[in-house]
């Protein structure tokens, strides 16, 4: 479970045919990658510090930059060997993430990271035969979670509910309600038992995975290809919840503290989702 990603540090330039000065960004980067991860490293002492959280989201947010700057690489044609640098530092960035984010979530019982099957916690997937179906638009490459629905608490919103900001966005649904991937993948986990309930989580060919709670049923299981548009589960109010909904969130690893805003990584995918 821990080491999928398979990242490696940016090279670093030591051919003396090349210039200084076309080697310093990428030494830059590195040893700032370094660091970044000896931080991160120092797990077990402060998962639930502030301090740990706020290094967690700096290191985020430093992904989701290289990410941008690997995509303006590509959108302009630049060289390829400049885009493959760009993009060994960006997966450095979440390999440091993931394996300190793994090493919190096994500690603390989290059952994607110790569970992600469902068997020991008798998951629904884990009994029953898989009910999924084929996509209901097989013209679909990205679609929206839910097919009618009500926005309700956004990504980053403040309340009691939370112990910090909400992490995804919620879709207020009745209970039975078919939910779908967003996009084609393969399905990483189906676990039950904690806040988020009966959920899926599936992983994305860019990388990126997406997280469907609350579910009142599974209809898929671990390790099964589903395209988009494919039903998930249905709709539902377990975990901890106040009603019926999906929460809906967007990862750079399966766990919990690298969470993206949904919403503008759907539109990437030119999926516009209102209301």
């Amino acid at each position: 479970m821990r080491r999928e990603h398979h990242a490696r540090l940016p090279r670093m330039c030591f051919a003396p045919a090349r210039k200084p000065s076309a080697c310093l960004p990428s030494a830059l980067a590195a040893v700032w990658i370094a660091g970044m991860l000896v931080v991160l490293a120092a797990v077990p002492a402060g998962a639930g510090s502030d301090a740990f959280r706020k290094e967690t989201k700096r290191t985020v947010r430093a992904h989701e930059k290289a990410r941008t700057h690997v995509d303006r690489l590509r959108a302009k044609n630049a060289g390829a060997t400049e885009v493959r640098s760009a993009e060994r530092r960006r997966k450095a960035i979440r390999a440091g993430l993931w394996d300190a984010l793994w090493s919190v979530a096994r500690d603390a019982g989290d059952p994607v990271a110790v569970d992600p099957s469902g068997r020991a916690g008798r998951c629904p997937a884990a009994r029953a035969r898989a009910r999924s179906r084929a996509p209901e638009r097989r013209d679909a490459v990205w679609t929206a979670p839910i097919h009618r629905y009500r926005l309700s608490a956004g990504y980053a919103a403040r309340g009691s509910r939370w112990a910090h900001r909400h992490t995804g966005q919620d879709f207020a649904v009745p209970t039975g309600t078919p939910v779908y991937a967003v996009g084609p993948g393969t399905v990483r986990a189906t676990t039950c038992g904690d806040g988020f309930g009966n959920q899926v989580i599936v992983r994305h060919p860019d990388g990126y995975f997406t997280q469907y709670a609350h579910l009142s049923r599974i209809d898929v299981r671990k390790g099964g290809r589903v395209a988009a548009g494919q039903r998930l589960g249905l709709a539902g109010s377990t975990g901890n919840t106040t009603g019926p909904h999906l929460h809906f969130e967007v990862r750079i690893t399966p766990y919990m503290g690298s969470a993206v805003s949904p919403l503008p990584w759907l539109r990437r995918k030119s999926v516009q989702v209102g209301g």
